[in-house]
């Protein structure tokens, strides 16, 4: 199958690896890291047991498209993208939190909001609001970024008191934040859809903040589609979503949510299929470009003749 599960490859100046839950990070001579975007999907926090062909090209493609074109707000970590599946970067030393910036009540907002709590992370929320609902202006409700375990709420003030950022650091953060959610709202606007909310990370390197990791692909963002929002919300009805929420759905309807005792449904090569299809159609709509599948079956090869061509113009 046309598809990457894991790789194995040793490197010039190689210094180490890191395995994630979808992708696999090497150390080059401890100033870059390059990072292969795999085929491996999780859901509830569970690595499911089969690849998705090109699901990785999708992720790495669409954030590279959009690191590229929020580099006039931010400098980012990109060095090299010498493959649809690779990025190559330089290491920064990451903030301990993720500045997540929400434009709608959605997801965990949403839910909080539900049980009765008018505050997230320290942000008040007006009365009178339901679930989709766009909010007065867009907050930023940053979590923790935990070595283990689940991230956690956390309030601007904390982050402070705490010692976690420099208040001088984090109003630059906040600004690059809002910069970089105004533009991406508007990049999805063009594609007819609305970005809901979504995160960014931040590292610094030689005393200047970078912007790393990825930004507005599926897996970090929820988008809503623009047509027929706001009949939908009049209605009372769920919004049409452009996200991962399907392959969850799908998960949740076959009785696996991530808990104790229970099992992965069987991914037949239909349903790998299917899913390899839809994340293409989320690139497309997402980019507004046609998806490009690379020749060749040995993908492992490809990579890493590619990564070791960009190696040595370093």
């Amino acid at each position: 199958m046309n598809a990457i599960k894991e790789t194995h490859f040793n490197f010039p100046g190689q210094t180490s690896f890191y395995k994630g839950k979808v992708r696999d990070v090497y150390t080059i001579e401890n100033k870059y890291l390059v990072m292969v975007v795999s085929d491996r999907i999780s859901a509830f926090d569970v690595v499911l047991p089969e690849p998705i062909p090109y699901k990785g090209q999708v992720l790495n493609q669409i954030a590279a498209k959009f690191l590229k074109a929020t580099a006039d707000i931010v400098p980012n970590w990109v060095v090299n993208v010498p493959d649809p599946s690779v990025t190559i970067g330089r290491i920064c030393e990451p903030f301990k939190v993720e500045m997540v910036i929400r434009g709608y009540l959605a997801g965990h907002a949403a839910r909080e909001y539900a049980a009765g709590r008018r505050q997230v992370c320290g942000v008040s929320l007006p009365e009178g609001l339901k679930e989709n609902d766009k909010l007065p202006e867009p907050i930023i409700t940053p979590t923790t970024k935990a070595a283990v375990g689940h991230d956690e709420d956390i309030s601007k003030e904390d982050i402070l008191a705490k010692g976690i950022v420099s208040a001088g650091d984090y109003e630059q953060l906040e600004k690059y934040t809002r910069a970089l959610f105004a533009r991406g709202t508007e990049i999805a606007a063009k594609q007819g859809l609305i970005l809901v909310d979504t995160k960014y990370e931040f590292g610094k390197a030689d005393g200047k903040i970078y912007l790393i990791d990825e930004i507005h692909t599926p897996d970090s963002s929820r988008y809503f589609y623009s047509e027929g929002y706001e009949e939908r919300q009049a209605n009372n009805e769920p919004q049409k979503q452009l996200s991962k929420e399907f392959v969850r759905k799908w998960l949740i309807e076959n009785n696996f949510q991530g808990k104790d005792g229970q099992v992965v449904p069987v991914m037949t090569p239909e349903k790998v299929a299917s899913i390899s299809e839809r994340y293409i159609e989320l690139y497309e709509k997402i980019t507004g470009e046609a998806f490009v599948k690379p020749e060749g079956t040995d993908v492992l090869n490809r990579v890493e003749n590619a990564i070791n061509q960009a190696l040595i113009s370093l």
